[in-house]
């Protein structure tokens, strides 16, 4: 993301160099017409101007908003994986230690009542990992989302203020 963001800001600062340059022949040009058009073309210069560096603004706004919601997702996700993969090692280990439970068992009876329990048992665990699971999948995506809903609000706000 690191060299995206370099990108972006190595073609902002041509787009700047390239907009100078513009506004510099504008102005240089309008010395040799009469004053009522070059004020004219100077207020035209100097809203461009304005309206350029609002949109270069959006636009950095959006790339970091963009950024925000990359790094936050991932972290969300590797939170979700790193948990997955510690359930399924609890589960495989719980599941182990019943096998090596029935091995000792002695009779049918104590064999069902070890596998009666062991599976109510892992029911409610896996249940309640199913809720964490689910719980920390929503937190990602809302996360996620939020640089970008903060953004669409600011870019609604300023839409309505112009």
């Amino acid at each position: 993301m690191a060299t995206t963001n370099t990108n972006a800001k190595a073609a902002a600062a041509k787009s700047d160099e390239a907009v100078n340059d513009v506004f510099e022949s504008a102005r240089t040009a309008s010395f040799e017409t009469p004053a009522p058009v070059r004020e004219m073309a100077e207020k035209a210069v100097q809203q461009a101007k304005d309206g350029y560096s609002k949109f270069k603004s959006a636009a950095e706004e959006a790339t970091d908003a963009l950024e925000d919601a990359y790094a936050t997702s991932t972290k969300g996700y590797k939170d979700y994986s790193r948990k997955s993969v510690e359930y399924a090692r609890a589960n495989v280990n719980a599941h182990f230690d019943f096998l090596q439970a029935l091995i000792g068992a002695k009779t049918v009876s104590q064999a069902v009542e070890l596998q009666t329990s062991y599976a109510r048992q892992q029911y409610e665990v896996i249940s309640g990992q199913a809720k964490d699971l689910s719980a920390l999948a929503q937190k990602a995506a809302t996360d996620g989302t939020k640089p970008m809903q903060q953004l669409a609000t600011k870019g609604m706000r300023f839409a309505q203020a112009n």
